[in-house]
Formats: structure tokens, C-alpha cells, sequence
């Protein structure tokens, strides 16, 4: 960690103990305002979220960003809990914040991790989720598909982490790993240095590595998944469409999940859907067009 620095300087840091997890958090806005759950991606965190928050809090939106299993200052409770990565861990891990923190029912924004988590809440519990926007990534139901060979080049960071040497990498030098991706994932220079040094913090936390590898690695069927999860598992993948308004958002320029990947998914939605494209942006729209991005989350927020 940086010379000096602690999560317990940040006065601004909340926690909600769930049953696996405490779980550290940021809150603001209007305090009775319309709540909004933000849930941040890899490897990013709540900070990918900052470019666009004081929008919401302007359309009478209050915030609320929790860090993810294995980011930042949230914690496991036991050291004999798997650290699972699957996204059905951190759905669960999300349904059980919103009960610690008293949100009964919410709107929520997901970028990368984040909207495949949102994807997966929209499919096991409907009625929690008001509305939803989802950033980088478009939804389909069953089991999670062999991508085409363009795809596929682009996941060769997913590939890559199911070797031992890859995990070897990312165990010994994780830092340097995600900020390869961040490089690629966009245009160039779409960063600054301390962004990403903000940023990084969070991936400092003794849990990262074993939560990034073992996401990648279940999602591929090259690690055993946690059996607390089976029946969640077994709910969604039963799931054909959902019920959710939602608004998609994608970078035109996204090098890792590329923005024809999302093009089309209008069937798999009942509710009103639409997919909005930024020309120029690539995997991090939050952060590199957030006033687009912001507007379209207040539009799309807002409705009933």
C-alpha cells in the first residue's frame, strides 16, 4: 500500500456487516433521495462512478457504492470462507448489502462485473430492482457462450489468467497486469497516471488475486464453483428474459468486449430496453465520457 496511506483515513467510508462480508461503502446525495446501488467492475472500483455521481445527486439521486468482494477495504468475516469469484457470490453478496443498509427496492448502474451482476439480480429477483443501467456489457440468458473467434481474441486476458503462469502474473504483479488492460481496453492516453494509482488501491486488498483468478477461471468451467451458489446458479441460467426497464450503454471503441457483442439483445428483455453506443469511448465510459454517460443515467433513472 502507498507510504502512509490507510482506508481508515477516508472518514468517508461506510460499513454494512453482511453474512459473509463486511462491506465498506461510500453514500451521498440528497439523504432522502431515490436510491441508486452503483457497482463498479474489474479492475476498477467505486471511483469509476465519481465523473457521473454529482448528476445523480442533482436529479435528487442518492448514491450508493459499495467496494467488491476482494477490492478495497471490504473484508471478509471468516478467513475459511471460499473466495469465489463468481458472480452469483457477489449478486448474493449485493442482495445482502441492500438488506444491511435498508434498501428494499432500488435502481442500479453496473459496468463490466458490475452489469453482469445487475444482469444476474434483474434475473433472480425482479421486484428488488427498480430500473437498471448496464455499461459494457449486453445480456443473454443461459449458460455463458464460447465467444467467436474476434471475441475471444480480446479475452485473451481470461485465457491467459486459466494458466498457472498467468496466475503466477497476477499473484506477483497485479498492479502492472491491470494497468496493461486499462492501456489496451480503450484509445490512447484515455487515462491520467493518478487515476489510476486512486484506483489501484483497491486492488491491494489480500483478497484480490484469488477473487480475480477464480472469477475468470469459473466463468470458463476451469475452477470448481462454490456449492453455496448452486441453487442461485440453477435460477438464473433457468431465466429466459427479464422483467427490468434497462438502458445499455457501450463504448463504440471498447477493445475488450466489443460493442457488436451487445448489439441485437432487445429479444431477451421485456420490459422497455434500449442500447445507447459513444462514439470514440472504449471499456470505461463512466470515466471517459461522463457527462454522456450521466445524462443518459438520469434519463434513464428517473423514469417510472
Amino acid at each position: 500500500m502507498t507510504a502512509g496511506y490507510s482506508w481508515a483515513d477516508m472518514p468517508a467510508i461506510l460499513r454494512a456487516t453482511t453474512p459473509l462480508l463486511d462491506i465498506a461503502y461510500e453514500s451521498s446525495g440528497p439523504e432522502d433521495g431515490t436510491p441508486v446501488l452503483l457497482v463498479h467492475g474489474w479492475p476498477d472500483d467505486v471511483r469509476t462512478y465519481d465523473g457521473v455521481v454529482p448528476a445523480l445527486h442533482g436529479a435528487g439521486f442518492r448514491t450508493v457504492a459499495p467496494w467488491l468482494r476482494g477490492f478495497g477495504p471490504t473484508r471478509f468475516l471468516s478467513p475459511a470462507t471460499p473466495r469465489s469469484g463468481q458472480i452469483a457470490a457477489m449478486a448474493q453478496d449485493m442482495l445482502d448489502f441492500a438488506d444491511a443498509v435498508g434498501l428494499d427496492r432500488f435502481r442500479i448502474v453496473g459496468h463490466d462485473w458490475g452489469a453482469r451482476i445487475a444482469y444476474f439480480l434483474a434475473s433472480i429477483a425482479p421486484l428488488r430492482v427498480v430500473r437498471m443501467a448496464t455499461l459494457s456489457l449486453g445480456w443473454d440468458p443461459g449458460a455463458l457462450k464460447t465467444p467467436g473467434f474476434e471475441q475471444a481474441r480480446n479475452f485473451w486476458y481470461q485465457w491467459f489468467m486459466a494458466t498457472e503462469r498467468g496466475a503466477e502474473i497476477v499473484n506477483r504483479d497485479g498492479m502492472a497486469f491491470a494497468r496493461f488492460l486499462w492501456t489496451t481496453w480503450s484509445p490512447p492516453q484515455w487515462f491520467n497516471e493518478a487515476a489510476f494509482a486512486e484506483t489501484a488501491r483497491s486492488f491491494e486488498n489480500p483478497d484480490w488475486a484469488a477473487i480475480t483468478l477464480h472469477s475468470y477461471r469459473v466463468r470458463w468451467e476451469e475452477a470448481e464453483p462454490d456449492p453455496r451458489y448452486d441453487d442461485l446458479e440453477a435460477r438464473q441460467r433457468a431465466v429466459r428474459t427479464i422483467k427490468v426497464p434497462t438502458l445499455l450503454i457501450h463504448g463504440a471503441d471498447d477493445r475488450c468486449v466489443a460493442a457488436a457483442t451487445s448489439d441485437g439483445k432487445a429479444r431477451n428483455f421485456t420490459a422497455d430496453y434500449e442500447r445507447r453506443v459513444i462514439p470514440g469511448v472504449g471499456h470505461f465510459p463512466t470515466r471517459e465520457a461522463p457527462e454522456t454517460v450521466a445524462a443518459w443515467l438520469v434519463e434513464c433513472l428517473r423514469r417510472e
